[in-house]
């Protein structure tokens, strides 16, 4: 080919396969056309849209995530777990909030035929996954002490206690921080929406922004103060953050009993943690902090058996474990439907099916329901390392996905359904008195049939294929935006406070000088 035709060719040919020759085959030919504004402005938009979908995808859409997920962790079903009772969470609060009109919280949140009420939805078994946000709560628990626990175990077990002190020592310093520091940022976000866009969120607002900035860090002081003797548990700008305080108070309990029973030999350390479980539930009332330590207890034993070295008399049912675990797993879903609306055990006798197993109740506990609910989390996250099926359901990507975005899921979807939900509750026919002063636009705007049973109605269900996505992605949003940045700052700081290996050398000399002049004798 002759040149001049050869230079012709090469000048016509798409440059969209040249890869990273293109910038030079641009300085062999000073006459190629650079591209347009237009072209570049829409080069630019097509990135934008290209980096905002990936940004904006969930991940467990992503093969990013499928390779993250090949390998799993031995307890990766708990995580799986940890995300589904996220779930039932969000399930929970939007079945009492669109049916609040309708006598939900009284008829959601009792028995199956107190007061001759009987739906589906409160029907032993079906109830639990309709209504079990407190069964979910006490899931968190014992899966934060389970989780808490692992690796000082560990370090216990090695018999490496300069380990386990730092590493109680980093835990303890970054536990607050990494509590709070989500819950002040969302709340700050919904106090924002009101005063700056208008958008009502289920608080009553203060007069202006700067007064409502005022209220804000009064209430979140307060709130964040664990040691605190009085005030209201509930954060105005989203009160399902109840069980954070609680969050703390249990992590404490685990740091503490860990160093505690940390020289003790193993049989006696487990038997102290059977010790403080019985006494958090039967002497004292703190039925919360018993399943904290019960998360400890299971991950000791999960250890022990990892070694292979459970007490002989075990092996005699380990072939019986899978129906035992059949038995546990359904009678962790019956009970995880226990009553929840009053505190009163009247109210649990009156209900159907209830009355016997009330007088099991410790005198101290306060609130039945967390009795309860103490045995059906521990029922079902035995039953789940050990059923095969339920196992590979909470190792599914979507659970580990809802895994992975479960705390900031827990505090976005509450401001979501006060927001968005509320608005597209009222449009499909989930009409209450205070729609038409607040959101009158809203009311009854796209209809829907209330066709079904009670909480399960079809204009209940509509609104999800907007709110569950949509929740999802903030969920996700706020995970990278917010959590995992409160978790490294956490981690960066924690780094910050510590001394530098030579005024660590230093501090060293200095204790054994002191050490030296007091004779060898502490004080």
């Amino acid at each position: 080919m002759p040149q001049g035709a050869y230079l012709q060719a090469y000048r016509n040919m798409p440059t969209q396969g040249l890869g990273l020759l293109e910038k030079d085959t641009e300085s062999l030919d000073d006459r190629v056309e650079q591209p347009t504004r237009l072209a570049c402005a829409r080069a630019g938009f097509l990135h934008a849209v290209k980096y905002a979908s990936l940004f904006f995808r969930p991940s467990f859409l992503s093969r990013k995530c499928e390779k993250k997920n090949s390998k799993l962790r031995r307890t990766a079903y708990l995580d799986g777990l940890r995300g589904f009772a996220a779930f039932l969470v969000y399930w929970h609060h939007h079945a009492l909030w669109a049916h609040e009109a309708h006598d939900s919280d009284k008829i959601l949140q009792n028995g199956w035929g107190y007061e001759r009420q009987y739906h589906l939805a409160t029907f032993p078994g079906i109830r639990m996954f309709v209504n079990g946000g407190h069964f979910a709560v006490a899931t968190f628990f014992i899966l934060s002490g389970y989780v808490l626990s692992c690796k000082p175990l560990a370090l216990i077990n090695l018999g490496d206690y300069t380990g386990l002190g730092d590493n109680i020592a980093s835990a303890l310093f970054r536990r607050w921080l990494r509590l709070y520091l989500p819950i002040i940022a969302t709340t700050f976000i919904i106090l924002s929406v009101w005063h700056l866009f208008g958008i009502w969120a289920n608080f009553v607002p203060e007069p202006n922004y700067l007064a409502g900035i005022w209220k804000w860090y009064i209430d979140m002081k307060n709130f964040t103060f664990f040691l605190r003797t009085g005030g209201e548990p509930w954060l105005i700008y989203n009160p399902h953050t109840w069980s954070i305080p609680v969050e703390f108070k249990g992590s404490i309990v685990i740091y503490t009993a860990l160093m505690a029973f940390s020289r003790c030999s193993r049989k006696m350390r487990l038997w102290c943690e059977v010790g403080l479980i019985y006494y958090f539930m039967y002497i004292a009332d703190g039925a919360h902090f018993a399943m904290f330590m019960t998360g400890m207890l299971l991950c000791d034993i999960d250890m022990i058996a990892a070694k292979d070295e459970l007490p002989h008399w075990t092996s005699a049912i380990q072939r019986w474990k899978v129906p035992i675990c059949y038995v546990l797993f359904v009678a962790g879903v019956l009970l995880g439907g226990v009553p929840s609306y009053s505190a009163e055990i009247d109210v649990l006798r009156e209900t159907p099916g209830w009355y016997h197993l009330s007088f099991m109740v410790p005198q101290a506990v306060f609130d039945y329901k967390w009795f309860f609910l103490f045995w059906a989390a521990i029922f079902v996250i035995v039953a789940s390392a050990r059923i095969s099926w339920l196992r590979r359901f909470f190792e599914t990507r979507f659970c580990l996905y809802l895994g992975r975005i479960s705390y900031m899921l827990y505090l976005v979807h509450g401001p979501i359904l006060w927001t968005l939900g509320d608005r597209l509750y009222a449009a499909v026919g989930w009409t209450r008195e205070q729609h038409a002063m607040v959101i009158p636009r809203w009311v009854n705007r796209f209809p829907v049939p209330k066709i079904g049973p009670y909480a399960l109605e079809l204009n209940f269900f509509v609104p999800h294929l907007i709110l569950l996505p949509f929740t999802f992605l903030v969920a996700e949003i706020a995970t990278t935006v917010i959590d995992g940045p409160s978790v490294k700052f956490t981690a960066w700081l924690y780094k910050q406070v510590l001394p530098l290996p030579k005024e660590e050398e230093l501090s060293t000399e200095t204790i054994q000088a002191t050490w030296k002049l007091n004779g060898g004798q502490s004080g």
